[in-house]
């Protein structure tokens, strides 16, 4: 089946639950691609799994994407090992009240994912039994994967991005571009803006000082002696 029978055959199969079916891109590894309303969530994994023609007998993966205030999409890919294609299921969940069904009943491998997806980005799968923290240790505080979560670490290290050794010391280096969300170091704790993070990020306590560079002496002339030699070293050598 191609990706545009694959969608419309699940949306056919989910009548009278409202789905909208769409192709990725990917050209030939495109997918179709089928958006449901949560209380759709269970019934599509369900009828792609179960039908003749679909045959989606592969749990692949299940993720989330934080689309701010229209809430998250929670996502699943799953493929058929004997017709060969795959289906790409989503359902937009409030943001304010952030829960799906459970789909652990109709694919066991799913409760990993959906144990990470819960701690991750703080979405609530209705109907399973174990969603302790899985990656994170367990006085962690906040979703790290949502959007408005701010990441620490970006403004306590300092930039990693110069192009040779001992480049952000002397001020030199890329300019770095701050991540949507993350504030500046003058904003954030106690760490001063380093050298040469001049622009995107710096905060008002000004960066660090620079080190001077070192020159190194001239070298002499093919020929010429070595002012650092005297006399009397010739003449020990000679």
């Amino acid at each position: 089946m191609t990706p545009e029978e694959v969608g419309q055959r699940l949306v056919a199969l989910l009548a009278p639950v409202e789905a909208t079916a769409t192709v990725s891109g990917g050209q030939a590894y495109a997918r179709a691609t089928v958006d449901v309303p949560p209380h759709g969530w269970r019934a599509a994994l369900l009828a792609a799994r179960d039908d003749a023609e679909l045959g989606c007998d592969y749990f692949d993966w299940l993720s989330a994407v934080d689309e701010l205030a229209d809430g998250f999409d929670v996502v699943a890919h799953l493929w058929s090992t004997r017709q060969r294609h795959g289906v790409l299921l989503r359902a937009r969940i409030p943001r304010e009240t952030p829960t799906v069904e459970s789909v652990v009943d109709v694919f066991p491998g799913a409760a990993w994912h959906e144990r990470e997806t819960h701690e991750m980005f703080g979405i609530d799968f209705a109907g399973h039994a174990d969603l302790r923290p899985l990656l994170l240790p367990p006085e962690f505080e906040g979703h790290p994967l949502r959007k408005e979560f701010v990441l620490a670490s970006r403004v306590a290290k300092p930039w990693p991005g110069a192009k040779e050794p001992g480049e952000s010391e002397a001020g030199g280096g890329r300019r770095p571009i701050r991540p949507p969300g993350v504030p500046a170091p003058g904003e954030w704790g106690t760490t001063p803006t380093p050298a040469g993070a001049g622009g995107a990020g710096e905060g008002p306590r000004g960066g660090t000082p620079a080190r001077p560079a070192r020159e190194r002496p001239a070298r002499p002339a093919p020929g010429a002696r070595d002012p650092r030699r005297t006399d009397a070293d010739e003449g020990e050598t000679s």
